[in-house]
């Protein structure tokens, strides 16, 4: 499996996270599922790479006790 980065690794984490919740403001539910399918497709294309995708969705199907950093 690929190695993962899970510790923390964004320069500016909390301004990503408030963009994050502005993106979604105001949206519906299904809008607001739709927004983060369409995040998730965009961000696994810039990773680009299969073999960390798949690492990323078996560590995310992970109970969050379970995933280490």
């Amino acid at each position: 499996m690929a190695e993962l980065t899970l510790t923390p690794n964004l320069d500016r984490p909390d301004d990503f996270y408030a963009a994050l919740i502005a993106t979604h403001d105001g949206l519906s539910d299904d809008e607001s599922a739709a927004l983060n399918a369409r995040l998730i497709l965009i961000l696994a294309n810039q990773i680009g790479d299969t073999e960390v995708l798949a690492a990323a969705l078996q560590t995310a199907a992970k109970a969050p006790e379970e995933v280490t950093a």
